[in-house]
């Protein structure tokens, strides 16, 4: 029995990666079949939208324009072109700025890395201290209304409270420029909002591990229940919540654009913006393609990661 397990091990883990291979090209390619029927949905001229509204351009001038942006060919041959320059990497030109747009995208990458990151760190940190810390039915009650106020909260908000009271008022961190102490504010913003879902469900799946058997034979070995918590119900309760931390970081790329806003910083959210507005659809077909990656990565990192907190998984892998 173990030997027919062993040998049909390597068959599982190869279905295991094609079905994640699939799932891959599946993402990407609705994520960029998406972008191009939305994109061209949107009322308006591309070519009048770029140069602007008090443009003197005769017809012509603008037929030429179309021709050489390739916006002039039925929608199939775009759409085909569309899928042939991706799988090459070459994403086209920026009509607004006449430069590639992978310089584009990656001139202000950086900074949304950082904010990203940084604010990934700080709904993590100041999830795990709700779920762990406010055990009692009191401080339940005062965490969770908090974190009802700010999952009621627009970011925008968020950010302009926290630029009021610690910028204006306290003057501890600066309203917008470069380093650290720039950061922390608009990490901030996006960060309660993921920290309070994320505080939410791992509360809850703690409380369910802590009712599971093997909590209970635990306790009777004599274990207190600290032990209890960091060696046994955090990782059999985190699942949930490691689940719902890889959607959410598509939620932090998508709130950059407001919170670089608010805070006058530099990054993709701001390009992002810019081009809607413009209508500048290779960029916003970029920035829908990296987020369509960012959201690929993280699901794959979840999935490595499901069997590493709870063993059950490894075994009823094994037994299939």
């Amino acid at each position: 029995m173990h030997d027919t397990r062993a040998a049909g091990a390597p068959r599982r883990a190869l279905r295991r990666a094609i079905e994640l291979a699939a799932g891959v090209v599946l993402v990407l390619w609705g994520a960029a079949t998406l972008a191009f029927l939305t994109l061209r949905l949107v009322p308006g001229d591309a070519v009048d939208i770029m140069l602007g509204p008090h443009a003197q351009v005769s017809p012509e001038t603008k037929a030429a324009i179309r021709t050489e942006l390739g916006i002039d060919l039925p929608w199939y041959e775009q759409y085909v072109g569309l899928l042939s320059r991706m799988l090459r990497g070459d994403f086209g030109e920026s009509y607004q700025l006449r430069m590639p747009v992978a310089e584009v995208i990656g001139r202000q990458l950086g900074p949304t890395l950082q904010l990203t990151a940084l604010a990934l760190v700080i709904a993590l940190v100041l999830a795990f201290a709700a779920a762990v810390l406010a055990r009692g039915r009191r401080a339940r009650g005062v965490v969770a209304t908090l974190e009802l106020v700010v999952l009621s909260s627009p970011v925008f908000w968020i950010g302009l409270v926290l630029l009021t009271v610690f910028s204006f008022t306290l003057g501890w961190f600066p309203v917008s420029g470069t380093g650290f102490a720039a950061l922390v504010l608009p990490a901030l913003t996006l960060a309660l909002p993921v920290a309070a879902l994320l505080g939410q469900v791992l509360r809850d799946g703690l409380e369910e591990a802590e009712r599971q058997p093997f909590a209970m034979s635990v306790r009777a070995r004599g274990a207190s229940e600290t032990r209890l918590l960091l060696r046994h119900t955090l990782r059999h309760g985190s699942t949930g919540a490691l689940t719902l931390a890889g959607y959410l970081v598509g939620s932090l790329l998508g709130g950059t654009v407001l919170v670089e806003t608010v805070f006058a910083r530099a990054g993709v959210g701001r390009v992002t913006l810019a081009a809607i507005t413009g209508r500048d659809l290779p960029v916003v077909t970029a920035v829908i393609m990296l987020s369509a990656v960012v959201f690929v990565v993280v699901h794959l990192l979840v999935e490595l990661a499901y069997p590493l907190l709870d063993p059950r998984l490894r075994r009823q892998a094994a037994a299939q």
